[in-house]
């Protein structure tokens, strides 16, 4: 292993993805179950995310889901990829975190985004609009605000039981919320590894613009995107096709749909735009053998400086989804762990990251 991913958590973000001829209860049931594997394998922290009236995703209450989770694990970091912010009152959000922090002490991150719902009609439903996205920075300050005892918007009312808790926060971003990141002084989550050139300005800004804070005194930037670990590159191929294919169908028809099995998506008759969009979904992951995707993992790494990486992968397969997370364990987890004598340990096993190991501008690499 290359001292770059030994010196790099993983972590998992999973999305409860539906799939055809399987219930949404199921889908949850499948988060659940793939955290405990998680777990098992080491991987620092499990997060699960927030969407809205989509067919194709089960996690609609992110902060309940991972109650779920952190009930059924015992060490393992949980949270969410994440609360979106915009759709709900900052007070709200602190005592639902206050409560998970206080039931399940020092496992409990909140990741935070500025997205609203995926279509006006779900806009509506949840009285929120994109003007609501435009608050996001007003909107963390108070929610921290509500945490740490220092809120003004409300006089005499605090949260509780949230207030005075230490409950680490994160802020997700696609390009300009790295600047919200920043000016907070808050770790920042951004994605994908696809748009690499898009993710490395972000973080460039990032990192420019950091502002020290009392919950992290430095940059600190989790990577995410879809990994994809197989016997052979066209097995770890296959593993994408479903989504690539819900992707399809959400740009040409407007609906996120349940993942289909790899071989009917195949056999599908699709139209130009159709193949075009679904080509596209299965380019720039991370993706093949062992051997492959360590190579991968190690340039993206180098390249951004990350400090950890997130990782997702939406597939039909299941037994092929956890197998993947098997050999991504066997790709980043310590030598350390290849013993028998001593209990799994946490893939987080380094010392607080050092960038001039690997930092793209110009430093010691």
């Amino acid at each position: 292993m290359s001292s770059v991913i030994a010196s790099t958590r993983f972590s998992v973000l999973d999305r409860s993805r539906t799939r055809e001829g399987h219930d949404a209860a199921r889908a949850l049931r499948d988060t659940v179950d793939l955290a405990r594997e998680a777990e098992a394998l080491g991987f620092h922290r499990f997060w699960v995310s927030e969407h809205h009236g989509v067919p194709g995703v089960a996690g609609s209450a992110p902060t309940v889901l991972a109650a779920a989770v952190a009930a059924a694990t015992s060490t393992i970091r949980v949270g969410t990829g994440g609360v979106m912010l915009p759709n709900h009152r900052p007070l709200v959000v602190a005592e639902q975190f206050g409560v998970l922090a206080s039931l399940f002490p020092g496992r409990i991150d909140m990741g935070l985004g500025r997205s609203v719902g995926f279509t006006d009609g779900v806009r509506r439903a949840l009285g929120h609009g994109k003007e609501d996205a435009e608050d996001f920075p007003g909107r963390l300050a108070e929610l921290l605000g509500w945490i740490d005892g220092t809120q003004q918007v409300h006089p005499g009312v605090r949260a509780r039981p949230a207030e005075g808790l230490r409950i680490p926060a994160y802020v997700l971003a696609i390009g300009e919320g790295a600047s919200v990141a920043a000016a907070a002084g808050l770790p920042l989550v951004i994605g994908d590894l696809r748009g690499r050139e898009k993710v490395l300005r972000a973080i460039d800004v990032y990192r420019r613009d950091f502002r020290p804070s009392a919950r992290a005194e430095r940059p600190e930037v989790i990577v995410a995107g879809t990994v994809a670990v197989a016997g052979t590159e066209e097995a770890a191929r296959r593993l994408l096709v479903p989504e690539a294919w819900a992707m399809a169908q959400a740009r040409t028809r407007g609906d996120f749909p349940p993942l289909a099995p790899a071989e009917r998506v195949e056999a599908l008759a699709m139209t130009a735009k159709e193949r075009g969009l679904y080509e596209q979904g299965l380019t720039g992951h991370v993706h093949g053998t062992e051997d492959q995707v360590a190579g991968q993992l190690e340039r993206a790494i180098r390249e951004t400086g990350a400090d950890e990486v997130l990782v997702t992968t939406s597939t039909y397969d299941r037994e092929g989804l956890v197998d993947s997370l098997r050999r991504l364990s066997r790709i980043v987890r310590p030598p350390e762990r290849d013993r028998d004598d001593g209990p799994v340990r946490s893939l987080d096993v380094r010392q607080p990251p050092d960038h001039t190991t690997r930092d793209r501008r110009g430093r010691e690499a």
